[in-house]
């Protein structure tokens, strides 16, 4: 089971497909992360939206079956939250239709 706040997806992909990483660094900057990579410190599994629009000479491959998550908002009354907020969440609802 993936605990909420863990960097754990990973991790439990490699386990499910009887693969054991030899994990030699720990890093949670996704710059970081890409940096260590695209000078040969080894491989990394990040989220397709962080691998947009960056500048890093990297090697993008698909993950198969798809690691995903569920990304959820909590707000406890919209109509005291900032203008960008509420244009925020009216923008996810109409997207994520």
């Amino acid at each position: 089971m993936l605990e909420e706040g863990h960097l754990n997806e990973p991790l439990e992909f490699f386990k499910q497909h009887q693969l054991q990483p030899n994990i030699q660094f720990r890093v949670h900057d996704d710059y970081t992360i890409m940096a260590m990579v695209e000078n040969g410190l080894g491989i990394s599994v990040l989220p397709e939206l962080v691998l947009k629009r960056v500048n890093y000479q990297l090697v993008k491959k698909k993950v198969t079956p798809p690691v995903t998550r569920t990304i959820r908002i909590a707000y406890k009354d919209k109509r005291i939250l900032p203008i960008a907020s509420r244009h925020f969440i009216d923008f996810l609802i109409e997207r994520f239709k």
